[in-house]
Formats: structure tokens, sequence, C-alpha cells
């Protein structure tokens, strides 16, 4: 009790961090199982992508733990010492060799680096800072809610010169989520939210008559969602390929490693199409208990964030808890036809060294927020228990 009245840490939410390290070990199974083929064939080694998985997860697990025993307070404090690289090698990035149509990564060695992932997590940091110096002038159109715009469309502007529609598609909602949580002028957003989406129409459109090229592959997949079917063997394939493998899975699957699709049919199984691996290999019964499990990891974070008793604290965990739930709806939305396919990885699951890191350190600054909030209660609790016996002693005494 000492302790905890001196101002020691609460102990982190360790349903939470269950939740994550399971996440994070279902996913080096499934992506081992997606990719052993592939990795077979083009690198004669099964567990070519399995092993640079495994070594980013480790690492990301390490600095997760350790960014956990960090007070939240200090990123609010020192934000720009992740901000500002990331902005930039976003800015550099563009000027790289192109792969399907964008520019998004930074190669060194054998690994490679995405620089959209770390500027998630930086805007996160960002935005937190920013909405919870404020206060009660957020809800003031110039001196509140329109600098918050201003950085998040320039992060989107600069990703959508790589260009990444998906990915600034995730962080323009992550970033509104976390807007809404600050509690900014429904009215403003509404009207801002408006006048943003006709300007960026406007600006996607210009861009795409003046370089049709550089968006081609992005306008087969929306042309391939209408009707993937139209052109089977083209622009469709990947969709299709997608589907055949949900409905081989049936209701109880056709076993751990027993994929038809991933052999050479999708082409990035172990990535972007890794929830489809999941359907055709543990069924619907199986894809409905992993949905439920992520449901369940959402919902304990979001329970964390809600009651960190600061404003940035809470701000800065709805948004890490967005950037999930937004990033799951729109890869398994992507890969069912639910929505059309935009590319993004599927958090803590998917293949990509740069994802799981950041999704890991996102998880540090969760889990430092939710030793805050445990130490709060942990406090009350104390206070209360306190009064009582000071109370039972006063009872006491004057009998």
């Amino acid at each position: 009790m000492k302790a905890t009245q001196n101002g020691s840490r609460g102990r982190p939410d360790f349903l939470l961090l269950i939740l994550t390290l399971l996440l994070v070990g279902f996913g080096l199974v499934m992506v081992f199982s997606a990719s052993s083929g592939v990795a077979k064939v083009s690198f004669d080694d099964s567990l070519y992508f399995i092993k640079k998985q495994a070594v980013f997860a480790i690492a990301g697990t390490f600095i997760m733990l350790f960014m956990m025993n960090l007070r939240y307070q200090v990123y609010k404090k020192s934000f720009m010492l992740l901000f500002i690289p990331v902005i930039i090698m976003l800015m550099i990035v563009p000027f790289n060799e192109a792969v399907n149509g964008a520019s998004s990564w930074f190669n060194i060695g054998k690994f490679g680096i995405q620089p959209t992932e770390p500027a998630k997590l930086a805007l996160i940091l960002y935005v937190g800072a920013l909405i919870s110096k404020k206060d009660e002038k957020f809800r003031d159109f110039k001196k509140g809610l329109l600098p918050v715009i201003v950085i998040v469309g320039f992060i989107c502007m600069l990703v959508m010169l790589q260009p990444d529609l998906g990915s600034c598609l995730v962080i323009a909602a992550c970033a509104s989520i976390m807007i809404l949580a600050g509690g900014a002028n429904l009215k403003h957003i509404f009207l801002s939210g408006t006048v943003l989406a006709l300007l960026g129409t406007v600006v996607v459109s210009i861009w795409m008559a003046i370089n049709p090229n550089g968006w081609k592959y992005r306008i087969e997949r929306f042309t391939a969602y209408s009707d993937p079917l139209a052109d089977p063997l083209g622009s469709g394939w990947q969709l299709v390929a997608s589907l055949q493998a949900l409905g081989h899975g049936g209701l109880t699957g056709a076993g751990f490693g027993e994929s038809v699709q991933k052999l050479h049919y999708l082409k990035y199984p172990y990535n972007d199409f890794i929830f489809s691996i999941i359907g055709e290999e543990l069924g619907f019964i199986g894809s409905t208990l992993f949905l439920l499990f992520y449901l369940l990891f959402l919902w304990r974070g979001l329970i964390v964030a809600l009651r960190c008793p600061d404003q940035y604290g809470t701000i800065v965990g709805v948004g890490v808890v967005g950037l999930f739930a937004i990033q799951a709806f729109v890869n398994i939305g992507g890969v069912t036809k639910a929505i059309p396919m935009t590319g993004v990885t599927l958090p803590f699951i998917s293949y990509g060294g740069s994802s799981l890191l950041v999704c890991l350190m996102c998880m540090g600054v969760l889990l430092s927020i939710s030793r805050e909030s445990n130490r709060a209660e942990n406090k009350t609790t104390s206070t209360d228990n306190n009064r009582r016996t000071t109370t039972v002693t006063k009872r006491t005494s004057s009998m």
C-alpha cells in the first residue's frame, strides 16, 4: 500500500499482454503454413519467411516490454524523436524503385523497412499530444481542430506520393477516431470531412489523369471488386482465388497446412491474403473463433484506454485500438469481397517485419497506459480503505 501511495506504477494489464502474445504466436504459425510452399520453391528453404518474421517478433516483443515499463507521459514529451525521422523517410521513399506501381520500401540487407508503418504510431502520439495540450480549446476550429487536420493531411499527402491509398485511408480513419475521442465539435468534423473528401477526390482525379500508369494497379483492384469473374485470369485472379480458398475451407477447414490456394494461386498468401488461408485451413468455425478472439483483444484494449485517468492516455489508447480495428476490417473485408482490396496487412498476423514491429511498439504504449490506469485504481481503492479504517476507528473510540 505504501508503495502505491508513494506513486509507484501499477501492474500492466496481463490479460491484454497474454492476448497480444497469443496473437503474435498464431500469426507466426499461420505465416509458416501460408509461406512454406512458396519459400521452398523460390528460395529452396521452407523456413525462409518464418525465420525473418520470427526475428521481428522476438525483437518487437523485447521493445514492447521495454516501452511498457516507461511512463506513457514520456511519449507525450518525446514524440518528435519518432515523428521527425518518419517524416524524412516518407519524403525520401517515393524516389525508390517502384514495385506494383508504388515506392514504399527501404531495403537494408535482407530486410525491408516500410516508413508508412512507424508513421502510424508517430501520428497517434503527435495527435494525442496536440489534442490533450489544447484541452477545451480543441472545440474551437481555428485554434483546435485545424492544426490537427493540417498535420494529418500532411502525413496523408506524403503517403499518397508513394502512392499508398490503403495506408492513407487507414491513417485518416484512425486520426478521425482520435479527433472524436478528443471531443471536437461534431459540426466542425462534418464540414471538414466533407470539404476534405471533395478536395481529395479532385486531387486524386487530376493525379490519375496526369499519371494513369501509376494508378493502373489500383484501378484494376477496384474493377475486380465489382466483378472479379469478368477477368478471372487477370485483375480478378487474386480475389477469385481468395474466395475459392474460403469456399474450400467449408465449415471445419481443410486442415492445418492443407491449403491449396497458397500453392502459387494466391500471389501473397502469407501477407495480404493470410485470412483466406486461415479460412481455408481452419474453416468457418476456426475463422469465427479467430475473429471472436480478435474482438476480445480489441475490447480489452479499449477498456484499458477508457480507464486511463489522463486525457492523453485515453486518446492515444483509443488511437492504437482504432488503428488495429480499422486495419483488420479493411484487410478481412477486402479478401472476403465485403469492400474493395487496398493492400493493408492484418495486424499481428500478416507477414511483414515493419508491420509486426510497429504493432508491438503500439502495444508497449498501450500496456504502459494500462499500468497507469491500474495505479490510479489501486490508489483509489487504498484511499477508500483508509477512509473506512479511519471511520471504524473513530466509531470504536467514541464507543
